[in-house]
């Protein structure tokens, strides 16, 4: 683990010589179809993953792979457009590198945003759905190993994964706006693959709201670095009886895509509210 945290500061460190010590307030994390975003910053600085000591490649096509830094809504952030997934074949240390690094660089809060299979029967295709707790049904989790104190505690309490002021502010948001946001848990399971009409059925009986293949690791490791959380998640496909059949990926982005200009409605006003 000590290499662990050598190889986070020495990547804290190239971003910091690469960017003139470009201090951003906030990171956000964009899932898959939603690197849109970026479009409305003022870019600073582009680094790809692949220049950055120790980082993780991504290989999923439909992820550009990118570290930008610029201003959103008059305030300084780090960008990642492209995250990283256990299914690619990297630990959950590895697929968490980048949210150590974010914190490191200066963060004060983290926004992170997700395709997933909506469970909630009462969800319709891209919907936006503002985390507020969520269920790990991953088998590793990032924190395994001998624990670094200055990160955070070897056993983070998980009371409040998201922030609950900064739901608070989405949903003021939502008001203003008009983005119709709903809210609810997210499940985080392995993938690859999709699940099956029983799995879906057995999510739900166990509290879920929708499903995906990412963001958990990621707030597992925010957290225990005491960094308040805002997670959405992009409804992309149905997993409910009635609304159940089979999905493509060009289905799944092109419903991210539909939803893209909300989401960036509402992490643009709610970074300008900060």
């Amino acid at each position: 683990m000590n290499n662990l945290k050598e190889k986070v500061e020495e990547a804290v460190k190239f971003l910091q010589d690469k960017t003139n010590d470009y201090q951003p307030q906030f990171g956000i994390i964009l899932g898959t179809g939603l690197g849109g975003l970026v479009d409305d910053l003022e870019i600073a600085h582009t680094i790809s993953y692949e220049d950055i000591p120790h980082f993780p490649v991504s290989t999923v096509e439909f992820h550009s792979g990118k570290l930008i830094f610029g201003t959103l809504s008059g305030k300084k952030v780090v960008v990642m457009q492209g995250r990283f997934h256990y299914y690619e074949g990297y630990s959950m240390q590895e697929v968490t590198f980048p949210v150590r690094v974010l914190k490191l660089l200066g963060i004060e809060k983290l926004f992170v945003s997700n395709a997933a299979g909506g469970i909630n029967n009462g969800f319709e295709l891209s919907d936006l759905m503002v985390l507020d707790d969520h269920i790990n049904l991953c088998y590793e989790n990032p924190l395994t190993g001998p624990n670094v104190n200055e990160w955070g505690d070897r056993f983070p309490d998980m009371f409040e994964p998201y922030s609950q002021k900064l739901i608070e502010q989405a949903f003021k948001i939502n008001e203003e706006k008009g983005l119709d946001l709903r809210k609810g848990v997210y499940v985080s399971v392995p993938g690859p693959n999709l699940e099956t009409k029983a799995e879906y059925k057995f999510l739900g009986i166990i509290g879920a709201d929708a499903v995906g293949m990412s963001t958990v690791p990621e707030v597992i490791v925010a957290n225990q670095m005491k960094l308040p959380v805002f997670a959405v998640s992009v409804i992309t496909d149905l997993c409910y009886p009635g609304k159940l059949k089979p999905v493509n990926i060009d289905e799944i982005i092109a419903a991210a895509k539909a939803a893209e200009p909300k989401l960036r409605t509402l992490i643009g006003a709610m970074i300008g509210a900060q």
